[in-house]
C-alpha cells in the first residue's frame, strides 16, 4: 500500500497509542498484542488524528524539531503503518 499524499491520515480505531510505563515507551495496543515504538514513530503517529495529510504531518514535525528533509523517512514509516493497519486514510 502507498500513502495518498492528498488524503487525511487517521490512527486506526481498532488500535490504541499510549505511553506504557513498564516499557518506558509509547506502544500501539491492539487485541492481538502490542508494538513498541521508538520516539520518532510515536511523534509521527501522534499527528495522525484525521486532520492532517502527509505534507501537513511533515511540516509540523520539521517545525517542531527545527529540521528539514523528513519527507522520505516519514512517508516510508507511514506506508509501513498503513500496511500494518495502524493508520487509515480518508
Amino acid at each position: 500500500m502507498t500513502i495518498n499524499k492528498e488524503l487525511l491520515i487517521q490512527f486506526s480505531r481498532t488500535h490504541r497509542l499510549q505511553w506504557e510505563e513498564a516499557q518506558q515507551k509509547n506502544v500501539i495496543l491492539y487485541p492481538e498484542g502490542m508494538v513498541e515504538l521508538n520516539e520518532s514513530s510515536a511523534e509521527i503517529l501522534k499527528l495522525c488524528d484525521g486532520t492532517r495529510n502527509l505534507a501537513q504531518i511533515v511540516s509540523d514535525l520539521e517545525h517542531k524539531f527545527s529540521t528539514s528533509g523528513l519527507t522520505n523517512d516519514i512517508t516510508a514509516f507511514l506506508e509501513v503503518a498503513l500496511q500494518n493497519g495502524w493508520i487509515n486514510q480518508n
